[in-house]
């Protein structure tokens, strides 16, 4: 175990699974006390019992009294909140099924990811703030996502969540970094779940693998990695950021793949 992150406390929400699992079994490794949270009561207990040193709470982030009684219980137990990674994100099958252009939008669906997507990361942020201030200062992250800088045929709802929670962290870093509150974003491209494995037809990771300039698909691990950063003393000199995290998806033209395979058919780079 490093211990980098020693006598911290750490929220992340989403924690059932997935990304918010991965880090926070980064972050306790690196020797943070983890708050598991997650709407999904059962889900987030059995995680955290296979992580040492971390507590599960249940979370509706839709819910402003369910926020304010978890941040204020983890504070008065522990004493502190240093990092908060607002990871959770509504993306079910039910949510994808009505989540789809704009004249086909189901409004509700719209109302539901800006719910937890972004109002769910604001009230967490709200209710976290005052005790980062109180303890000296500590580190939010948000998990964004290419969505919400680039267009897409469906999805509206949650890119326009996604996007709407790259704005909020600028507004959190400008509002309280002269308190020692730095507030930084991911924005991250596919990665590989348990839910995008489960989900996503070989022919589809295929297409999206075309498009990263890494040789292999992303793993919540890789996003764990970026969070430990973020949230350790190592990244103090980085607010308010929006960092790329998604196998260089978002670092080159949109023709990048369909020239891969022409250069390939010519044997040659030239046109």
């Amino acid at each position: 175990m490093s211990e980098k992150m020693d006598n911290r406390v750490a929220i992340i929400t989403g924690a059932a699974g997935g990304i918010g699992a991965a880090s926070a079994r980064r972050l306790a490794a690196d020797g943070a006390t983890v708050i598991l949270a997650d709407i999904d009561a059962k889900a987030v207990e059995a995680i955290a019992g296979t992580i040492s040193g971390s507590h599960a709470y249940r979370v509706d982030l839709t819910d402003e009294e369910s926020v304010q009684s978890l941040t204020s219980t983890v504070a008065e137990r522990f004493g502190r909140i240093d990092i908060l990674h607002n990871n959770a994100a509504i993306q079910n099958d039910a949510q994808r099924q009505k989540d789809l252009d704009v004249v086909n939008l189901d409004v509700a669906a719209w109302d539901m990811a800006m719910s937890v997507n972004v109002r769910g990361a604001m009230l967490m942020s709200k209710y976290v703030i005052p005790h980062m201030i109180a303890g000296g200062g500590g580190s939010i992250i948000h998990s964004a996502s290419g969505f919400g800088v680039q267009g897409e045929a469906t999805l509206t709802a949650y890119g326009a969540s996604k996007a709407a929670l790259i704005q909020l962290n600028r507004m959190i870093a400008t509002q309280y970094g002269k308190q020692n509150v730095r507030s930084n974003c991911m924005v991250i491209g596919f990665v590989l779940t348990p839910l995008a494995i489960e989900s996503t037809p070989d022919v589809v990771k295929d297409i999206l693998l075309s498009h990263h300039l890494t040789p292999e698909l992303g793993q919540p691990e890789h996003i764990a990695n970026l969070v430990a950063f973020l949230a350790s003393d190592e990244s103090s000199f980085i607010t308010g950021a929006a960092i790329p995290i998604d196998g260089g998806v978002t670092a080159h033209q949109p023709s990048y793949a369909d020239f891969q395979k022409l250069f390939a058919a010519m044997g040659s780079g030239k046109l």
